[in-house]
């Protein structure tokens, strides 16, 4: 099975609070590359890439981990698969 990407965007309680660590911590150990990434209006942008099952624990993973993290909504969209990328990084 090839590898699926996925895009979120979060908005609450994610700047922090350790989102971005808690984000990297769940995706590397779910197998998943990509990056996560905080925004100027207080919301966060994440990418991860790897099997749809995966896929769909990470947001449940990430909310479970830390009792700081508040999500209050999130969107997400499939996007293109990034055929070189290894890891998955904390972006600035």
């Amino acid at each position: 099975m090839s590898a699926v990407r996925r895009r979120w965007r979060f908005t609450g309680r994610v700047q922090g609070v350790g989102f971005r660590y808690f984000s990297a911590c769940a995706a590397q150990n779910l197998g998943l590359t990509g990056w996560v990434a905080n925004n100027w209006d207080g919301s966060v942008d994440l990418e991860a890439q790897g099997a749809p099952e995966n896929l769909d624990r990470l947001v449940p993973t990430i909310t479970k981990t830390s009792r700081w993290i508040s999500i209050e909504s999130f969107r997400c969209v499939k996007i293109a698969a990034v055929a070189s990328e290894h890891g998955f990084r904390v972006r600035g």
